[in-house]
């Protein structure tokens, strides 16, 4: 399971494009966002990196 710190996520349109963008890169991927941390937990079989790409393509980009 994968942490990424959203710092750009503050709506619920955020955490659909978020699921959505995450749901494009890996069909099976689980979520779990936490909107007033600014959280989402990743479960995917895919690499952490591929999985920040799909987010920063989204326009989220995850902190370091």
């Amino acid at each position: 399971m994968y942490r990424f710190t959203l710092p750009d996520m503050s709506c619920g349109h955020c955490v659909a494009a978020i699921t959505e963008a995450l749901k494009a890169a890996d069909a099976q991927v689980r979520v779990e966002i936490d909107r007033e941390a600014r959280t989402a937990e990743v479960e995917s079989a895919l690499p952490r990196e591929v999985l920040a790409s799909a987010l920063t393509e989204a326009g989220y980009p995850p902190a370091p």
